[in-house]
This record gives structure tokens, C-alpha cells and sequence, in this order.
């Protein structure tokens, strides 16, 4: 499998606080099937989540020597979650942030409450500059689940959806899990991923994710969304 939405760039955001803790992770998503990880931290404009491109890429290669020395397989790439700004063209091409893995596609966040002043209009500009914009767990936005029309608003602007694996679990609770099984349910899904955060001791909750998510989607599906629609992006 290919995870797009990770916080294991460490030290940067609200993920991986240490280097041990990341390489634990990524240890345990290999045992788990993962084959590449695009490292997504955070980017808030001035926020003490902001660590550029740079910063960025010099930890990449300390993870990749650690997993290299720790015979890990598993392949890292870099991108960000960008969180709504009006500008977020300009953060891309001054390289405080970045695209997914220096692609087109572009992984954005909204506010928890689903409500930013005009991000459809901004979301087109994007995407009328060239960008494939990727609406990281569209399933947790209040507004969202409060109005399910939203999301055909943004699925018909061509907004590719990013859903988390752990939403079919319940783990943020009965508003995500309702709305992503309705989301994969109707087919709106390009892609699940992990949005891990931090250390577990039980990693079982991906199989158990993939078990509820072939109740609702095929097999063929399911590989679309977590291997063939992602290789996209790395390839």
C-alpha cells in the first residue's frame, strides 16, 4: 500500500516528536503492507507548524539513512498538509510548502468546522493553475456531515477526496464514520490514508479498516485507492 497523508517528518507538527519514534512507525507500516509513504507535516502560515521546504528535506534523509541502516523497506517521499490560505500558490513557489512528492497534486486542509470564506473559488484557482487538489479527510469537517451536498459541490469542481482509513473504525467518531462509508458507498473516494500521528502498540485497526471497506467498495477498488491512484502521485 501507498500512504499520501502522514506526520511522520518528525519534530515539525503535532506528529512524531523523535527520530525513534518515527522509525517505529514506519517500521510497523511496513509490517502492515506499506511499500511508500509521502511525508505530509503540517503548514499553517505563521504558526509554529510552518518548517519549509529545507528544514523539511534535511530530516527526510536522516529518516531515509535510519531506515536504510535499520533494513527497513519502505520509501519516503515529501509533501505537506497545507492548511486553507488564500495563498497557498505563492507558499508552494517561495518553497515554504510543497506539493505531494513535487507533483501537481496538492493535499489541503480546511478548518475542523469545514468553514473557510470562499475555498471553492480558491480551490478553482488552483486547480486553473495546474494543481490537482487533494481535500484531506473530508469526512471530519463538521459541515460536512452536517450537509453531505457540500461534498458533491467539491466533487463536481473536480476536488479529488482524501479519506482516513481509521474514519471506518469510528475513531473520530459517528459523524466521520457515517459520512466515509457513505463517500466510499457512492464511489467519491481517490484515496485512503493514514493521517498516523503518533507511536501504537496496536497496528491492527488497518485490517481492521480494510475489512469494514471491502463491506462497502470491491477489492479492485480498494487497490485503487490505496496503491493505483497513489503511484500516481510518486510516479
Amino acid at each position: 500500500m501507498i500512504d499520501i497523508h502522514n506526520h511522520q517528518l518528525y519534530g515539525v507538527d503535532d506528529g512524531s516528536r523523535s527520530l525513534e519514534d518515527s522509525i517505529s512507525v514506519l517500521r510497523n507500516m511496513s509490517k502492515c503492507g506499506y511499500t511508500d509513504v509521502i511525508l505530509t507535516p503540517h503548514y499553517i502560515r505563521d504558526s509554529r507548524y510552518s518548517s519549509n521546504v529545507l528544514n523539511n528535506k534535511r530530516i527526510l534523509d536522516e529518516l531515509r539513512e535510519e531506515l536504510r541502516e535499520n533494513n527497513i523497506n519502505i520509501n519516503l517521499y515529501l509533501g505537506n498538509e497545507i492548511f486553507m490560505d488564500d495563498d497557498i500558490d505563492e507558499l508552494v513557489r517561495s518553497k515554504e510548502a510543497r506539493t505531494l512528492n513535487g507533483s501537481e497534486y496538492i493535499l489541503i486542509e480546511l478548518p475542523m468546522s469545514g468553514e473557510y470564506p470562499d475555498y471553492i473559488d480558491i480551490f478553482r484557482e488552483l486547480i486553473y493553475k495546474g494543481y490537482k487538489v487533494i481535500l484531506a479527510h473530508p469526512e471530519r469537517y463538521i459541515a460536512f456531515q452536517e450537509d453531505y451536498s457540500l461534498i458533491d459541490e467539491i466533487v463536481d469542481e473536480d476536488i479529488l477526496l482524501q479519506c482516513n482509513l481509521d474514519s471506518i473504525n469510528g475513531k473520530y467518531g459517528p459523524g466521520a464514520e457515517n459520512l466515509i462509508k457513505l463517500l466510499l458507498k457512492n464511489h467519491k473516494v481517490s484515496f485512503l490514508g493514514s493521517d498516523i500521528h503518533h507511536v501504537r502498540s496496536d497496528y491492527s485497526s488497518f485490517a481492521k479498516a480494510r475489512e469494514k471497506a471491502l463491506k462497502i467498495i470491491s477489492k479492485e477498488e480498494f487497490e485503487d485507492l490505496t496503491v493505483n491512484n497513489p503511484s500516481k502521485i510518486i510516479n
